[in-house]
């Protein structure tokens, strides 16, 4: 009974809104369509378990086996962590600096796809609020407007109806305001939690690749 009265408040508020909520409704479906990008992207491909992967790679490096430990990554090479560590595996035979370096141009390389579109929805949720206040006002002024000119038997109606078109545009862009915001949030700390990995592997990585060299000198003398 919730979503169905939901579902006519929504039908009612795009329905007697004026233009404002026609506006707000272009908002809306961008922002679904930003939103469904982000989750698929954040959560479905560049999204992997940071601690299982790195066990795995950890394990085939002090094995010395860095084929192995590549394969791990090939397996993965959609995720956003496998294609960092594969940088800096590639470069394992080389120096610290340059392993870092090569970390470091991965990571500069995959994070931008991280944070793709997420501004937008930011900004999305802040002109729905507009829109909705824009609408609010043309509908108290169309309104006051009307009833200075109408006929004294009819301003209550006009009057009501005015002020039903402003209340339904705002409210209507707080709706989707608040809905992309909640998503930003959400979608924001995924990003933010994927990068962490990212940076925390990345030096556990170097960490292991450093102790490797250590080892094999060792050996060798």
């Amino acid at each position: 009974m919730e979503s169905q009265a939901t579902q006519v408040g929504l039908i009612a508020a795009f329905q007697h809104g004026g233009f404002a909520t026609q506006l707000i409704a272009i908002t809306m479906a961008v922002s679904l369509a930003f939103i469904v990008e982000r989750f698929v992207k954040l959560y479905l491909r560049l999204s992997i378990n940071g601690p299982a992967f790195m066990f795995e790679v950890q394990k085939y490096i002090l094995a010395n086996d860095l084929d192995g430990a590549l394969r791990v990554c090939n397996g993965a090479k959609d995720a956003a962590l496998p294609k960092v560590i594969k940088a800096g595996l590639m470069r394992a035979s080389r120096s610290e600096e340059q392993i870092q370096n090569a970390l470091d141009a991965a990571s500069l390389e995959v994070i931008p796809q991280l944070e793709r579109n997420l501004p937008y929805l930011a900004l999305i949720a802040n002109v729905a609020t507009l829109l909705g206040l824009l609408g609010t006002i043309s509908g108290l002024i169309r309104s006051f407007a009307a009833v200075a000119l109408a006929d004294p038997a009819q301003r209550q109606a006009i009057l009501s109806a005015g002020i039903s078109e402003a209340m339904y545009s705002t409210a209507f862009g707080l709706v989707v305001a608040i809905s992309t915001m909640v998503c930003h949030s959400f979608l924001a700390a995924k990003a933010s939690r994927i990068v962490s990995d990212i940076d925390e592997h990345s030096v556990k990585l170097l960490d292991l690749l450093s102790a490797r060299k250590v080892q094999h000198s060792a050996e060798r003398t």
